[in-house]
């Protein structure tokens, strides 16, 4: 077998093409649901038609008034949100903002959020077969709102609400994963086996802010969920355990805002990103990602972006030869002890 290295592929011949089960997507470069409106708002700054995929705000049955403020804190490292999916619900999402979605050029898959099962289930059905709906994305972690993240912590119940949901619907299923729990993959292989055509890690770390002077939480909900690049460790743990323990497309998310980011996620075993945080400081950061991810794959000599996915090599590096070292491996040590001179 021939074990010549593959040449450089010139940047414009990369192949950024990608699939999530059943969901084909021009390239890996998708917005996080939540932080980048419903793409109306970002029309006027990024070229929606490059992108691999469009998340929208995440929908719920009835509309929800969200939570009380304040609802977002910036921390040092990222930032606290308790919005607690403030939406108008699914019918006011299909007349208002499902006609401007499915006239774009890039997929929408459409975030969905249920208090039960029922829900979900009605909500799958409603938007089946509608136009402009690529897929769903079923937001079984939200920990702003009460029971955000039942369905995410326990793996029966994961596993019946996907399958529930596949087989009341032909869309394509993804499961967004909460961090806050023991062992992801266990929920992972529970979403998987009720048929996720993907995963997406993670959403939110649960966590909160502190006015100490006032003695009182700066959230009005308490708690909130920590995005941003403090969570990018957390998030890059839990993609490489579930890619090592589970066979499903993983989506990789949580602090994404360079190439570096990206490419991190995609070696631990991503096959897609969402970028999130970062567009509400840099909405031109899904722009610079795609314009460096051809180079950066042409770098490590891949001429698909999928080649890249699950690569990475966590086998020990060789031993380092240390400066002044007597013994270098494959040579014999000194006959007799060091000579002194007078």
């Amino acid at each position: 077998m021939d074990s010549t290295p593959t040449p450089p592929a010139p940047d414009s011949a990369v192949d950024l093409s990608v699939e999530l089960g059943r969901l084909r997507l021009r390239n890996p470069i998708l917005v996080a649901s939540g932080t980048f409106g419903y793409a109306r708002e970002m029309e006027r700054l990024v070229d929606l038609s490059r992108l691999g995929g469009i998340l929208p705000k995440t929908i719920t049955q009835l509309p929800r008034p969200g939570n009380r403020p304040w609802r977002t804190v910036e921390t040092s490292a990222g930032l606290l949100n308790s919005i607690g999916l403030d939406n108008d619900g699914i019918e006011a999402f299909v007349q208002h903002h499902l006609p401007y979605l499915a006239a774009l050029p890039a997929p929408t898959i459409v975030s969905i959020a249920g208090r039960t099962l029922d829900e979900f289930v009605a909500m799958a059905v409603r938007l089946d077969g509608l136009p402009g709906v690529a897929g769903l994305e079923l937001n079984i972690s939200c920990p702003n709102v009460s029971g955000g993240i039942d369905f995410g912590t326990d793996a029966l119940s994961c596993r019946r609400l996907v399958g529930d949901v596949r087989q009341a619907c032909g869309l394509p299923i993804l499961a967004k994963l909460t961090p806050n729990v023991t062992r992801i993959a266990e929920i992972a292989q529970a979403a998987a086996d009720g048929g996720a055509d993907a995963v997406c890690l993670i959403n939110t770390v649960l966590g909160m802010a502190i006015d100490w002077r006032r003695r009182r939480p700066l959230l009005g909900n308490v708690l909130g969920g920590l995005s941003g690049p403090a969570i990018k460790p957390i998030a890059l743990r839990c993609v490489y355990q579930v890619a090592q323990a589970v066979e499903v497309p993983i989506v990789g998310i949580g602090g994404i805002a360079t190439i570096d980011d990206c490419m991190e996620f995609l070696v631990a075993g991503a096959r897609a990103v969402q970028i999130g945080t970062a567009n509400y400081y840099d909405p031109m950061v899904t722009m610079r990602i795609l314009d460096e991810l051809p180079a950066a794959c042409s770098e490590l000599r891949v001429g698909r972006v999928a080649e890249l996915v699950g690569t990475l090599n966590t086998s020990p590096p060789p031993a380092a030869s240390q400066p002044g070292q007597l013994n270098q491996p494959n040579q014999p040590g000194p006959q007799a002890g060091p000579t002194i001179s007078p």
